[in-house]
C-alpha cells in the first residue's frame, strides 16, 4: 500500500485535503477524521457498486452505514434521481450530523454533493471519485448540481466536501473511452494555466493512456493543484474560476443537443476546447504553432476533433445562450491569449464566433 500524496484546498475553516494514491479505498484513517457523526450513506451506481462498494463498506466497519445504488449515466443526473437519495435519508432518519459519501464518477459526485447541500439545509459529504475525470476535476471545488432538460448543471449549489480520496487503483477498471474523457480535463489545466505541463502531457501521452502509475499520479496531482489554487482564489466563480470552463460552453451545447450521456462530458469538452483554441487563433490571440500543439495533444489523447454532425450554428448559439456564464444577455467565453493563459471575455468579435461555428459544423 503506497503512501498517499496530499494537497489542500485552502478555504479557511472549510479547507480540506485531496489524497491521491493507490489502495486508498482500504484506508479508514483517511476517512474517519472527517466524520462528525457515525451515520453514513454511501451513494453509488450500478456500475461502481459491484466493483468497490463492499471494499468501502469493510473500510467503514463499525459505523452505521447504509448505501443507495442509483442507475448509471448522465441521463440520470436529475432531480428525480435525487429524490431516491432523499427518500433513503428520511426513511432511515438520518440527522444533520450524518455524512454522505459519493462513490463513483462525476455524475454521482455532483448529485451526492447537491443532496448533501440541500438535505436539512446542508450536511457533510466526502468525495471518493472512481473515474479519471472526477479525480482531476468534478470532485474538487464544491460545485454540485443536476441537469435540466434545457441546460446542463442549471440546478445546483456550492458545497465543499470534507475530503477527497482519489484511489488510482479504481482507474484500471475504466473503459478506454472514460480514460480519454478524463484526459480532456487534464489537458485543460495545461491550456489554461501551465504551458510546461502541456509540453509534458504531449510527451507523456502514451504512458497516461497505458495508466502507468508514475505518470498518472503526476497528472492527477498537477491538475488538482491548479484547480485548488483557482478555487481558493475564487470559490464561487466571481471571476478567475470561470477559466476552469475552457471549452465547456461549446461542450455543454454538444451534450444538450445530443442528449445527456450520448457524448461523455470529457469528449464534449475536448471538442469544445479545440473550438475555443481555433477561435482564439482566429482572433489573433494564439499562433498557428500554438494551435497546432493544442490540436496534436487532443488528437493524441484520442479525443473528438469536432462536434457531431447535425448541430447547426444557430442551434449552437441557442444552446450557448442558456450557459450559466452568460451575463445580462451577453455570452462570455473562455479563450486563450497564448497557451497557459486563459481569459474570460464577452468583448470578442461576434464574427469570429460565427466563423468558428461555421468551420466546425460546415455551416449547416
Amino acid at each position: 500500500m503506497s503512501t498517499p500524496q496530499t494537497l489542500t484546498v485552502e478555504l479557511g475553516e472549510r479547507s480540506y485535503p485531496i489524497h491521491v494514491g493507490a489502495g486508498l479505498l482500504s484506508r479508514p484513517d483517511l476517512i474517519r477524521p472527517y466524520l462528525r457523526g457515525d451515520r453514513l450513506l454511501v451513494v453509488t451506481n450500478t456500475v461502481v457498486a459491484p466493483l468497490y462498494l463492499d471494499r468501502l463498506l469493510s473500510t467503514l466497519h463499525g459505523l452505521k452505514v447504509d448505501s443507495v445504488v442509483l442507475p448509471d449515466g448522465e441521463a440520470h443526473k436529475t432531480l428525480d434521481t435525487c429524490q431516491r437519495v432523499y427518500d433513503r435519508l428520511l426513511d432511515k432518519r438520518f440527522d444533520r450530523k450524518c455524512t454522505l459519501i459519493a462513490l463513483g464518477g462525476g455524475v454521482i459526485g455532483d448529485l451526492t454533493g447537491f443532496v448533501a447541500a440541500t438535505y436539512q439545509r446542508g450536511v457533510d459529504f466526502i468525495q471518493v471519485p472512481t473515474t479519471l475525470l472526477a479525480q482531476v476535476d468534478s470532485s474538487v471545488g464544491g460545485k454540485t448540481g443536476v441537469n435540466h432538460p434545457l441546460g446542463k448543471n442549471m440546478i445546483g449549489a456550492f458545497h465543499q466536501p470534507r475530503c477527497v480520496l482519489a484511489d488510482t487503483d479504481t482507474l484500471h477498471t475504466l473503459p478506454d473511452r472514460e480514460i480519454k474523457a478524463g484526459l480532456a480535463e487534464i489537458i485543460k489545466y495545461g491550456l489554461i494555466r501551465d504551458s510546461d505541463f502541456l509540453q509534458w502531457l504531449r510527451d507523456s501521452m502514451p504512458e497516461l493512456l497505458n495508466l502507468e502509475r508514475e505518470a498518472l499520479t503526476r497528472a492527477i496531482l498537477v491538475s488538482c493543484r491548479i484547480k485548488a489554487e483557482v478555487v481558493a482564489a475564487d470559490e464561487r466563480e466571481g471571476g478567475l474560476r470561470a477559466i476552469l470552463n475552457l471549452g465547456h460552453t461549446f461542450g455543454h451545447a454538444i451534450e444538450t443537443a445530443t442528449g445527456y450521456g450520448v457524448w461523455l462530458h470529457g469528449e464534449a469538452v475536448g471538442a469544445g476546447m479545440l473550438m475555443a483554441a481555433w477561435m482564439s487563433r482566429d482572433l489573433g490571440w494564439l499562433s498557428d504553432s500554438e494551435y497546432d500543439l493544442a490540436e496534436n495533444i487532443l488528437h493524441g489523447a484520442g479525443l473528438p476533433a469536432r462536434p457531431p454532425a447535425g448541430i447547426s450554428p444557430n442551434r449552437f448559439m441557442e444552446l450557448m445562450a442558456v450557459d450559466k456564464k452568460a451575463e445580462a444577455g451577453r455570452l462570455r467565453l473562455i479563450l486563450l491569449q497564448g497557451l497557459g493563459n486563459a481569459v474570460v471575455s464577452d468583448a470578442f468579435d461576434p464574427a469570429s464566433l460565427e466563423r468558428t461555428l461555421d468551420h466546425f459544423t460546415g455551416g449547416h
